[in-house]
């Protein structure tokens, strides 16, 4: 059984001002459990920062409770703080003659005292966490000369040596490409199972968090805070209702979202894997809705990846063998 290292009861975010509250999301009654890794979506201003900041600390919360630990957050000082809770932030962080090893040593301020000097174990914790990111090819380079990528891996580097049982993250893909992306998230998932902590981040990168998150967090101002597993959020609905924008949809075949087309005829597919994927996928970008639940005197056998080529079936009529998926699209098309 998963612990909860976070749990929040009646939270209230937003921020006070002179003559009145702005609240951002309340009533907020959840936990965050270790060796998970939690994604938080939702659109542009709709609060995810205010309650990350809130959750590590950095502005009060308005109302409720956040148990970190089994502690109130309110009751840490600031140096219990440093040791619970590590934070790495969106923006790049910009050092110059600094290598990469010397800012993950930065991660054990909270245990070095004023002077910063590193002993034995602290050496050994930051060498640990350069192996667990698989960064030791980066250690003695420079921090100006990574790439945005292995930046972002130093500083998570920076935080596993930080020790804290809770690390959040803002938007830690952010200025990656693709790749770089996948890795990453790739990345924060492995070490929730390889260390037990909790991870939460906010993030962008919609596709990605659903398949590789353990725990989705949707949040709006209509509906607050809707949390599941990805796929519990798609069957119930939350994940179609969420995104429901023109021309996004949320295909429950494939667990991701697509870009929505208008068709204008249907054919049904016989087959599996990739093949049955990509024919899919090919049709309905050229207005043929095409999967295996359609009824219609056309249909088309994909086979396999441990077939060749595909076939056109019509009822009554000899079977079309085509060889490529471009060929099935020029086929289908002179029959329609």
């Amino acid at each position: 059984m998963k612990q909860a290292t976070i749990q929040l009861r009646n939270l209230a975010i937003g921020y006070k001002g002179k003559n009145d509250t702005k609240v951002v999301a309340s009533d907020i009654c959840t936990a965050i459990n270790g060796g998970e890794l939690t994604c938080l979506l939702g659109a542009n201003g709709v609060g995810k920062s205010t309650l990350l900041r809130t959750l590590s600390a950095f502005q009060p919360k308005l109302e409720g409770e956040i148990d970190i630990m089994g502690r109130e957050i309110g009751t840490y000082s600031d140096k219990e703080l440093s040791r619970t809770i590590g934070v790495v932030l969106t923006e790049k962080c910009d050092v110059r003659n600094m290598t990469a090893r010397e800012l993950i040593e930065m991660g054990r301020a909270p245990y070095t005292g004023f002077w910063g000097t590193l002993h034995g174990e602290d050496r050994e914790i930051v060498e640990r966490s350069i192996a667990l990111v698989k960064i030791e090819n980066l250690a003695d380079r420079m921090v100006h000369t990574l790439s945005d990528g292995e930046r972002q891996k130093v500083m998570i580097a920076k935080a596993l040596a930080q020790q804290t049982p809770v690390i959040f993250l803002d938007e830690p893909t952010a200025f990656l490409d693709f790749p770089s992306k996948v890795e990453i998230m790739q990345l924060l998932h492995q070490l929730t199972r390889e260390t037990g902590k909790t991870i939460f981040l906010s993030t962008h990168d919609l596709e990605l968090a659903l398949q590789i998150a353990d725990k989705i967090w949707l949040m709006d101002r209509q509906h607050g805070i809707t949390i599941g597993t990805p796929e519990d959020l798609a069957l119930e609905g939350h994940l179609s209702g969420f995104f429901a924008r023109k021309g996004i949809v949320f295909d429950m075949e494939t667990g991701l979202f697509r870009v929505e087309n208008q068709y204008s005829s249907q054919v049904r597919l016989v087959g599996h894997g990739q093949k049955y994927a990509m024919v899919r996928k090919a049709l309905q970008r050229n207005g043929i809705l095409a999967n295996r639940n359609v009824e219609s005197s056309v249909w088309v056998e994909t086979g396999d990846l441990t077939t060749s080529g595909f076939r056109i079936c019509r009822e009554g009529e000899n079977v079309i063998e085509v060889g490529t998926i471009e060929e099935l699209l020029e086929q289908l098309k002179i029959e329609n």
